[in-house]
Parts: structure tokens; C-alpha cells; sequence
């Protein structure tokens, strides 16, 4: 669902020096964690030279990944990051389908396995984007994780309507309809959610699915929101205060989704996040009202005590 691998010919990456400054910042903030994405961070050859030296200042690492280069990773996974994130689409077929590469579940497998060799207590859990190429088989992705040894997953709508993860204009309205679920097909997506949160009532209970019904079920009023059949889910979220995005190229943002307010690459992260623009954004976000927040697939709300 992003378009970042249509960047790799620029081969923007951060380094070792752009981490080194970030670590100024992350003491004078008590960072308690980063979480390494992409495209693929494991295809940065420094990845694990950043995850020690993030580790010098107690910081938890998170991978997201898509699972395809774990098995080779395995050993220094195990040793540097603290939990893996991996992308799951659908059953074996589906997930090669939409990952449009073939054997990408048996890679996907393949690291799991190779992790679990080696610490079968290391947490991996898994994330599926729910659309229209994948709802009908929402079920079996639940089934899927279980089967492949997942520590639980949890789900999310497809952002469609925005420039977040490189793509350099909003999708076409050919592009957003491959995607986004017809009108026609929401009571049929009702109907499955239905069946599941009955199905799957221990999987909720225990947390094996994250969400909680209550916000499972936003999934469809997410996709009804776009036919004026209902409003966006609200969505409780401080991430513009709590966190921060740096992108490979030393972009920053407030999140994912929010317009950037400067680069590392030219001041220190601690004057970008304080800078006028960024104090001056922060005081007049409003989420209630706010098309990007509107819009969002994700939130991120941490207590001021939350401990990571």
C-alpha cells in the first residue's frame, strides 16, 4: 500500500553520522523507542550499526518489515531488536499476489522460523491492511497468522487519500477505486466482520487480535465514510507531540501523513521539533477538523507515564 520501493533508484539512507546527532537528541528527550520502517530497513547496510548504537541509550527497537529477509538476518534480529512488526496480506496465494513477488510467504515463513530457532520467545506480530483486494478473506488471514506462528495481528483500513510513504501526488481516482471497497460491497464486508467477531471471540478476548471489537469494527466505517454513508471514525491521537518521523532522506515529519518541517540534514532534530513551524503547527492542529487527521488509518495516543 505505499510507493516507497519507487524511490530505491535515489538510494537515499541515512548513516552513521546522521545517528549520531539524532542521539543528542533522543538523551535530551529520554527517547524510550524507534521504530525502524521502510520500504525494507534491513536493506540499509547500516541498519544494525544503527541498532547499536541506539542501544547505547537503552532505546527499544522495532522492525516493521515485510519478513523477506529475515531468515538471513536471524542471528543479529535476535541480538539488536527487540520485536519484529511483519506485513501479512493473505493466505500463501494472496500475500505473493499483492506483494507481487513470488515466494514472498514462503520467505516470510522462512524468517519466522529462523528467529524462533533461535529465541522461540522473540515476539513477532503481524499487521494486515484490510481492502478491497483482501476482505473477502479477512478470516483466513486471522487463521494465517496463527498457523505461521505470529504473536498476535491486528488490522487497518488502506490510506488511499494521502502523500504519506513516497508517493509524490494523491492516487488517481482509478488508482484509490483498485483499492478502496465499492459501496456495493460494504454490507458484504458487515457480514464477514460479523462472523468473525463471533467466530473469533477469544481471539479478542485474549488480545490475540489487537483491536478491540469496538475499534475492529471502524474498519468498515472507515470505507462507508468515503459514500457520505457515515463520518470518518474519531481516532484519539497525540502522535504530532509524543513521536516523530525522519525519513531516509533526513526529512522530518510530525507523523506519517503531515506536510515535513525541516531535515537533519540541515539543522539538529532537537531545532526542527521546537522550530516555529513545528511549535506554530502543533498549536493549531485540530484533529476534530483537520482533513489529514480526518482521513488517517492510524493512531498513536501514549500517556505522558507510558512506559514502552
Amino acid at each position: 500500500m505505499c510507493d516507497i520501493w519507487k524511490g530505491n533508484h535515489h538510494l537515499r539512507q541515512l548513516d552513521e553520522p546522521d545517528i549520531r546527532r539524532l542521539l543528542q537528541t533522543f538523551r535530551k528527550y529520554q527517547t524510550r523507542q524507534v521504530v525502524m520502517s521502510g520500504g525494507e530497513a534491513l536493506l540499509n547496510p547500516n541498519f544494525f550499526r544503527f541498532c547499536e548504537l541506539l542501544k547505547t541509550q537503552n532505546i527499544k527497537i522495532t522492525l516493521l518489515s515485510t519478513g523477506m529477509t529475515i531468515q538471513q538476518h536471524a542471528e543479529s534480529l535476535v541480538k539488536w531488536v527487540d520485536d519484529i512488526i511483519v506485513s501479512l496480506d493473505g493466505d500463501e496465494e494472496l500475500h505473493d499476489v499483492i506483494r507481487n513477488i513470488p515466494g514472498a510467504f514462503k520467505k516470510l515463513i522462512a524468517g519466522i522460523r529462523s528467529i524462533r530457532s533461535i529465541d522461540p520467545q522473540f515476539q513477532i506480530t503481524g499487521r494486515s491492511v484490510i481492502h478491497r483486494l483482501n476482505f473477502r478473506h479477512w478470516r483466513e488471514i486471522i487463521y494465517t497468522a496463527k498457523a505461521i506462528g505470529l504473536d498476535s495481528i491486528s488490522f487497518l483500513p488502506a490510506d488511499v487519500s494521502s502523500t504519506a510513504f513516497n508517493r509524490e501526488l494523491v492516487w488517481t481516482e482509478e488508482r484509490q477505486q483498485e483499492i478502496i471497497l465499492k459501496e456495493t460491497e460494504l454490507e458484504e464486508m458487515k457480514g464477514i466482520m460479523g462472523r468473525i467477531l463471533e467466530e473469533c471471540h477469544e481471539e479478542f478476548k485474549n488480545r490475540y487480535i489487537v483491536e478491540s471489537p469496538q475499534k475492529f469494527q471502524k474498519i468498515y466505517y472507515y470505507y462507508a465514510a468515503y459514500y457520505g454513508l457515515n463520518p470518518f471514525p474519531y481516532k484519539k491521537c497525540n502522535a504530532p507531540w509524543v513521536s516523530t518521523v525522519i525519513e531516509a532522506d533526513g526529512t522530518v515529519r510530525p507523523c506519517f501523513f503531515h506536510r515535513a518541517y525541516g531535515n537533519i540534514k540541515n539543522g539538529s532534530l532537537d531545532s526542527i521539533i521546537n522550530s516555529e513551524t513545528a511549535v506554530e503547527f502543533r498549536k493549531k492542529l485540530d484533529m476534530d477538523n483537520n482533513e489529514i487527521c480526518l482521513k488517517c488509518v492510524c493512531s498513536l495516543n501514549l500517556r505522558p507515564s507510558v512506559k514502552i
